[in-house]
């Protein structure tokens, strides 16, 4: 089956707020087995509202749709159901007692307007919303060339919306017939190389029509290599996913360091924890990623112990300069960032990202400088940056944290 996804709003047209429920509806379906084959959004005005309802009933089979359903003289998605539907509103009693239980709850007398929320088009069906006062519409709308299109409107508040579909909106689409299937993804995430370099790596695998088919994006140079497999149920979608997996990883090795949501300093914990050993950081110019990545990810502190964040060449000369000479160059300063912090933190390892410009240098060099302190001694890399400035501290914090990563694994 293929499905709509209509946001309806003035503040989503107009940019005041970010649609979000659309992104998590779309998944929700594609887990359904249902293809989401457009993405509409719509303002408050009841005239284009109807339009949209009929469009998207003759060009999809499911169509579900947030927000209009409040009390407001803005809220018109009841209305334009109406009108799509050549149907009159009617009351529902039993929704209406609901909403003034509602407001019972909280202590507050229901307003008049609020009665419009238990208007419906004829011959739809409720959808309890048990914690709102906006009860959720089901509708099948006919359709020019014979046929329907299954129609569920929702409230525009998240909560509510994602309670009213698990509870009644996915049990009622997965019923129709089509949907004996589920689509299932993995992620598996990469660094290490451009997306060029990566795909070219893949033979084959980056194809459309593949079963089942493998995506490709980027993030700050985090490469996301995506599976995607449609299958009887959930121990199929596995069968289809897990050899193809298994073709990325044995073809890009250490390349790929996680899945899901795995970031790179996630990776770098598990192997510290693994090794029952402690990372301490240094950085200049990342304004202190290193720290917020690896502090989230070891909120309690048993690996990374802390470090230190600089901005100028008097901090560092303040805090460095015993650790290398008055004629020190960008690598020198790197080791003694990395060498200082291990030493002080007493730790197995010290990560350091030494000076670069900052973004707003008119001409900014493109050399990074990272080191690694061990017990065996301090490794220095120098490697080039010609990326975009906006994706600059977080490409470089990776770098560092990919640097210590495959030295953890050798």
């Amino acid at each position: 089956m293929r499905a709509e996804v209509i946001s309806i709003g003035d503040e989503m047209t107009s940019g005041q707020r970010l649609d979000t429920n659309s992104q998590w509806l779309s998944q929700q379906l594609a887990m359904l087995g249902v293809t989401v084959i457009y993405h509409t959004t719509v303002a408050d005005e009841l005239e284009a509202n109807v339009h949209v309802f009929r469009q998207a009933a003759e060009r999809a089979d499911v169509v579900v749709a947030t927000g209009g359903l409040g009390p407001t003289a803005d809220d018109l998605t009841r209305e334009a159901l109406a009108q799509a539907s050549g149907c009159e509103l009617v009351l529902d009693e039993a929704a209406l007692e609901h909403i003034r239980k509602i407001f019972s709850r909280r202590s507050r007398p229901m307003p008049e307007s609020n009665t419009v929320q238990a208007m419906f088009p004829r011959g739809s069906r409720v959808i309890a919303n048990p914690h709102g006062t906006a009860p959720g519409i089901a509708i099948e709308l006919a359709r020019p060339g014979g046929g329907v299109a299954h129609v569920f409107a929702l409230p525009g508040v998240p909560a509510e919306m994602r309670e009213m579909w698990q509870a009644s909106v996915a049990p009622a689409i997965a019923s129709l017939g089509g949907t004996t299937r589920v689509l299932r993804y993995r992620r598996i995430k990469c660094f290490g190389v451009g997306e060029s370099d990566l795909e070219q790596m893949l033979p084959d695998l980056i194809r459309r029509g593949r079963e089942p088919q493998v995506g490709i994006t980027v993030h700050d140079a985090t490469i996301t290599l995506r599976i995607a497999a449609l299958g009887a149920d959930e121990a199929a979608c596995r069968a289809l996913i897990d050899p193809t997996e298994a073709v990325i990883r044995q073809s890009l090795g250490t390349l790929v360091f996680g899945t899901e949501d795995d970031e790179l300093e996630h990776a770098v914990l598990k192997l510290l924890v693994e090794r029952r050993q402690t990372l301490a950081t240094s950085e200049w110019g990342t304004g202190g990623l290193l720290a917020d990545w690896l502090s989230a990810a070891d909120p309690a502190g048993e690996r990374y112990v802390g470090g230190s964040i600089i901005r100028s060449a008097a901090a560092w000369a303040v805090l460095f300069a015993e650790h290398a000479t008055s004629n020190a160059g960008p690598a020198d300063v790197a080791a003694a960032m990395a060498t200082a912090c291990r030493e002080e933190c007493e730790t197995d390892w010290g990560l350091a990202i030494g000076p670069f410009p900052s973004e707003a240098d008119a001409q900014p060099s493109g050399e990074l400088h990272l080191a690694l302190a061990s017990s065996a001694g301090v490794k220095t890399v120098q490697t080039t940056f010609a990326g975009h400035p906006s994706i600059r501290r977080p490409r470089s914090a990776k770098q560092a944290l990919n640097l210590l990563r495959l030295a953890l694994i050798r």
